[in-house]
């Protein structure tokens, strides 16, 4: 059984853990659920020459681990939600994950590992209670299996929450009624009493993009961070920005529950750009910069002041996401899926005219698209069943509404349909058939902001498997296509 930590610091006569923060640099978090991987060793030279000096990742990968091998960057390993039952049911378990994940890669010119990361928004109300149960014993059964190792003291654990296990507008209309929701709000408790004895942070995600998207009536000027918006008086406080209304109302509640001085790590933050009307490059830049000079200025939330702690979501587009949540789910990335910046960030905060450095040496497939062949006629059902097919194995989340293919006529839907699927099928000759209708062309069909992409060729069968599986739960986005059409 996994022992409150501190009892394990009694009984072993360790004076306390130390706070393993690191530095305050720029944070981002690195996912791969994609179909074609960019080379790890790559994606780490370009985050060296950027100057992100942290990173979280979603999964211990054995291949993006030993490319970060012998850097100074900042790791926070994260336990998939999948794997929570087995590692709250067996110490054992977590034991082995620990060996082979954290205490195995822990030495000099190995990785700076700072965080574990147990679950990925557990509590989230999508999930309907799912983890409830299993994420509180994880949790103390990883920090045990740290502790065993020596690693408590420099390794520590943390849960990253979604905002929604607080916040709520219609329930909390100014930050200091803020709490935890209350089904939670014991268990949530229990977690953060056992954070705080370990010295161990509370990492939260916040998106203010959800805000927008969740409600047509938000003021849009205060998702940003220019203090366009008529702010919101809480008290004395005046907010000017959504963020920091959401940050505080955390604060709030964890002042409430007794730990007003309790280390908090945004988990994730940032603006996606593509995937709806909101979701593009110049909202995402504007945000991005904005958040990025604001955590950075010392100036804090009217709460707490300080620098805020932070990891951007995210690094490069994950076209085999769910879309679940929303379209956008594919195109968080700063960069594009073959690691070239979407736009100029500035990532010191100072507000600057740079631009990221891109993903240098990576190699294409051949210039060629799968396009419908108009030749072929159809009947307009027909072609939609094509459609929906290629969509349903590929990513045509651009054609959605108010995204940047939103525009395209029929025949150019059932293009970028059918050049999607060719792309993510590595070019086969079978994957522009859709019965005679496809055809193979070398004229770059891109229009009106509009991209067809050609796929990079590294890794490109590194989750093809993987691919099909998960996108059998996007039938929503080719749903929404054909009736588009």
């Amino acid at each position: 059984m996994a022992l409150d930590c501190r009892y394990q610091l009694m009984v072993l006569l360790l004076v306390f853990c130390v706070m393993a923060s690191g530095g305050l640099g720029v944070g981002v978090n690195w996912g791969t659920m994609a179909s074609h991987q960019l080379p790890p060793e790559k994606v780490v030279k370009m985050l060296k020459q950027n100057g992100f000096d942290k990173l979280k990742l979603f999964d211990a990968d054995e291949w993006i681990m030993a490319a970060l091998m012998g850097t100074d960057i900042e790791v926070m390993l994260a336990i998939p939600n999948d794997m929570l039952e087995e590692m709250s049911k067996n110490s054992s378990a977590a034991d082995s994950w620990v060996a082979e994940n954290v205490t195995g890669y822990l030495y000099p010119g190995g990785l700076n590992i700072k965080f574990v990361a147990v679950g990925n928004e557990p509590f989230l109300k999508a999930y309907n209670g799912t983890y409830l149960h299993t994420t509180f014993p994880a949790l103390k059964n990883i920090q045990t299996s740290l502790y065993n190792a020596g690693l408590g003291s420099k390794v520590k654990v943390t849960v990253p929450f979604n905002a929604d296990i607080y916040f709520s507008p219609e329930s909390n209309p100014v930050p200091s009624a803020g709490d935890f929701r209350p089904e939670l709000r014991d268990l949530t408790i229990e977690i953060i009493q056992f954070l705080y004895s370990c010295d161990a942070p509370f990492t939260v995600n916040i998106y203010p993009f959800l805000s927008l998207y969740g409600n047509d009536n938000f003021p849009f000027e205060f998702a940003f961070f220019e203090g366009n918006s008529k702010p919101l008086r809480d008290g004395n406080s005046l907010y000017a920005n959504v963020f920091d209304a959401n940050l505080d109302t955390l604060l709030w509640g964890l002042e409430k529950a007794g730990y007003p001085d309790m280390q908090v790590l945004i988990g994730e933050v940032g603006w996606p750009t593509d995937g709806d009307k909101n979701a593009n490059i110049q909202n995402a830049k504007r945000f991005n910069q904005g958040l990025l000079k604001h955590v950075q200025s010392g100036n804090g939330t009217p709460k707490r002041r300080g620098i805020i702690d932070m990891y951007l979501f995210s690094l490069i587009d994950e076209n085999a996401k769910s879309v679940a949540p929303g379209t956008f789910e594919r195109h968080w990335g700063i960069f594009e899926f073959d690691g070239k910046p979407k736009y100029e960030l500035d990532l010191t905060g100072q507000e600057l005219n740079k631009g990221l450095v891109p993903v240098h040496g990576i190699k294409y497939m051949e210039r060629q698209w799968c396009v419908l062949n108009t030749d072929a006629g159809t009947s307009a059902l027909f072609l939609a069943h094509s459609i929906d097919y290629a969509c349903t194995l590929s990513d045509c989340t651009a054609l959605g509404y108010g995204s940047s293919c939103n525009n395209l006529s029929l025949q150019g839907n059932a293009s970028y349909a059918f050049n999607m699927y060719y792309q993510v099928h590595n070019q086969r000759d079978w994957g522009c058939d859709f019965s005679g209708l496809g055809i193979i062309t070398d004229k770059d069909p891109s229009e009106n902001g509009c991209q067809f992409p050609v796929m990079i060729s590294y890794g490109s069968s590194l989750m093809h498997g993987r691919l099909w599986d998960i996108l059998r739960n996007t039938v929503g986005v080719c749903t929404l296509i054909i009736i588009l059409l």
